[in-house]
């Protein structure tokens, strides 16, 4: 009766312990997909403050408009389920779009001058900001979840829970040669 009554309990603790590891593992996973959703929610806003910069320079050079609004229908979205190279292809698109218009707002002077050009370039560094901290979040959470994973004894159950290491987010190369937004 004792032994019965003693793998009762280490079975219900295996179980209990299974479940709180199964439950932190989601709640890593859960950390993680947030963060990639906010990081979306910051680039869809530098991209209609883009968009907004794009229509200014629409009036001094509307042969150059015409190449950037191309570069910029490519647009794509960040979901919660997106990787991170899905990140880094819309950051260089980005970096592309704005090369191109800050190359314009080079060749007028008016253009550089207009407090809506400033205030809307303001507004583009604010989400850059933004976008940073977010993806500083995302490989913290990254960072937990592929921690978590690794650490035996929870390593042994992470395959057969479905949870598996995440990649971190790189920095994008072309941002070093970014024209000044200033």
């Amino acid at each position: 009766m004792f032994y019965i009554i003693g793998a009762g309990a280490i079975v219900g603790i295996l179980v209990l312990w299974v479940i709180s590891v199964q439950r932190s593992f989601a709640a890593f996973d859960e950390n993680v997909n947030n963060a990639m959703s906010q990081i979306g929610v910051q680039m869809s806003s530098r991209w209609d403050a883009l968009t907004s910069l794009l229509d200014l320079t629409k009036g001094y050079a509307a042969h150059e408009y015409k190449t950037i609004t191309d570069t910029m229908k490519e647009r794509r979205s960040i979901a919660r389920d997106s990787l991170p190279d899905d990140v880094r292809k819309q950051e260089n698109m980005i970096v592309e779009a704005l090369g191109k218009i800050m190359a314009v707002a080079e060749n007028y002077p008016d253009l550089k001058a207009d407090q809506t050009y400033i205030k809307t370039m303001d507004s583009v560094n604010q989400y850059e900001n933004m976008v940073r901290t977010s993806r500083l979040i995302y490989n913290d959470n990254v960072t937990k979840i592929n921690r978590a994973i690794r650490m035996f004894p929870a390593s042994m159950l992470a395959g057969m829970l479905g949870f598996s290491k995440r990649v971190y987010l790189e920095a994008v190369e072309d941002k070093a040669t970014m024209p000044s937004m200033n």
